[in-house]
């Protein structure tokens, strides 16, 4: 007899997992996370190169409902953020429904049974009630665009695929990019490379980062008084809060933040024309904030040089810039990010009447709450279309999804219903969110990842992780299309495979 999942949890990173905790929490067991790697952790599994580290405090940088009070430090690392999350497997007891090597090539819905099946690469397909699309906005990754790169004869390494057998060690290095992953590599290479020359595109505004020990007491506190690490989670939150006010909106505070960016950087960099270089000429927050005290120290090491030239292209023996100098290296890191899908799926999704998601979104992905898209029914996203935080953790974010989507779902699958958000709410919805986000800094005029090449924002939230939160605190029924699911032979659905 074919297996029927209640739910299928697309990835197994903090989302997957927080998911399956949360679903088990309500009762519902017959649950399988698909997860193509041979272990659970998402972006902190893949992301280990030297420095990784989180710039949100690991207080928020967790889930309210599994604390963890062996934070060693104020911010973590990749490997200590990688072990919370494998704590969270063996306390919730969720290996068993961890299935490894499952690679998700496509997933479809069966409208004569009520059911998604999920097509697994060289296995069985999955059939499953509702779905969970956990696979995240930051998991595929691939070589920038730029002329040649597959030309150079050197060791090409991204920052997310880290090669740690390469030995750096007496190497001429470049760096490509200089956003969150970049600025925290250069000052680690700069430890063993022979020479490393940094390629800037456009600098961004830099705030210091002071990590303190936590000290053996305060672990010893938060496990024996497990409330004091609420509270000191809360008050982190709102102190991120409040920097909404400077970065989300183009406000009096957000001079505030550049002022503060810019005595950070006099403070380190005394060289004045190294610090015009590094010094933005668009607003804060306009691109992501990048939270470090190491970089601009690293740039001012003897064996570290600025470059600020454009790229022409990469050639067999390095990178050569728009003015004619060919710099020549061993190897070439690039830190240039992820494949975000701001105008698709990074798997394709049929939905109701053969409706393809990645054709609906190719001008610019859109959601109901960033949970839901209408004409794809009992799916429910995880940091979904506008669900990015631009000042705060995007756990907090996450959490509230999934508290969410365990409701829709658990009413579904109690009720035997499918839900299928309505298209006027969606639309209702987005029209609303679009014209917000023409006032905020994202929407100012720079470019960045957050937004589509024609400027379309389908990444962040316009507001405070307060107001998120709160719209997402209940599932509105009237909001969706509610039909009872239908009870078709399964056989009707197995034999379209």
């Amino acid at each position: 007899m074919t297996e029927i999942l209640s739910t299928a949890i697309i990835g197994g990173g903090f989302a997957g997992i927080g998911a399956a905790i949360r679903l088990q929490q309500r009762g519902i067991r017959d649950i399988a996370v698909l997860e193509r790697g041979t272990r659970a952790g998402g972006t902190w599994r893949d992301n280990t190169y030297p420095g990784a580290a989180c710039d949100i405090p690991s207080c928020l940088y967790s889930y309210s409902f599994a604390p963890n009070p062996d934070w060693s430090h104020t911010y973590s690392g990749s490997a200590e953020i990688l072990g919370y999350i494998d704590s969270m497997v063996e306390k919730f007891e969720l290996s068993r429904y961890l299935r490894f090597g499952h690679t998700v090539v496509d997933v479809t819905w069966h409208e004569s049974r009520s059911l998604w099946e999920i097509s697994v690469q060289d296995r069985e397909p999955v059939l499953a009630r509702t779905v969970v699309m956990a696979s995240g906005p930051l998991a595929n990754v691939s070589l920038p665009k730029i002329r040649g790169v597959e030309t150079f004869a050197g060791a090409k390494i991204h920052s997310a695929r880290w090669d740690h057998d390469y030995d750096f060690a007496g190497k001429k290095v470049a760096v490509v990019g200089t956003g969150a992953s970049g600025v925290q590599i250069v000052p680690e290479l700069v430890k063993v490379a022979e020479s490393v020359k940094v390629f800037q595109r456009t600098p961004g505004w830099v705030l210091p980062r002071t990590n303190f020990r936590t000290r053996g007491l305060t672990r010893e506190i938060y496990r024996r008084v497990p409330f004091s690490q609420s509270v000191a989670r809360k008050a982190w939150f709102w102190g991120h809060e409040s920097v909404a006010l400077g970065v989300v909106w183009n406000s009096p505070l957000t001079r505030v933040v550049e002022g503060v960016s810019k005595l950070h950087l006099r403070r380190q960099v005394p060289d004045p024309w190294l610090r015009r270089q590094l010094t933005p000429e668009f607003r804060a927050g306009c691109k992501r904030l990048l939270m470090t005290s190491k970089y601009y120290p690293a740039l001012q090491k003897d064996n570290c040089t600025l470059v600020t030239w454009p790229i022409a292209k990469i050639s067999e023996k390095g990178i050569r810039t728009v003015e004619g100098v060919e710099h020549q290296f061993d190897a070439i890191v690039f830190a240039t990010g992820f494949d975000v899908s701001k105008t698709g799926s990074p798997i394709p999704i049929t939905g109701r009447d053969g409706r393809v998601l990645a054709d609906e979104w190719s001008r610019g992905a859109h959601a109901y709450k960033s949970i839901a898209v209408s004409g794809y029914p009992n799916m429910y996203f995880t940091f979904g279309p506008n669900s990015g935080p631009g000042h705060s953790s995007a756990l907090v974010y996450m959490e509230a999804q999934i508290d969410y989507l365990v409701d829709a779902i658990a009413t579904a699958v109690n009720q035997n219903f499918v839900l299928d958000v309505r298209a006027s709410v969606q639309a209702e919805y987005n029209a609303d969110l679009q014209q917000r986000l023409t006032k905020t800094t994202w929407n100012s005029g720079c470019s960045s990842w957050y937004l589509t090449e024609d400027g379309f924002n389908a990444t962040m939230f316009p507001g405070f992780a307060t107001q998120y939160v709160k719209q997402l605190e209940t599932v509105l029924l009237p909001d969706y299309s509610v039909t009872a699911a239908s009870t078709a032979p399964v056989d009707e659905v197995v034999a379209v495979v």
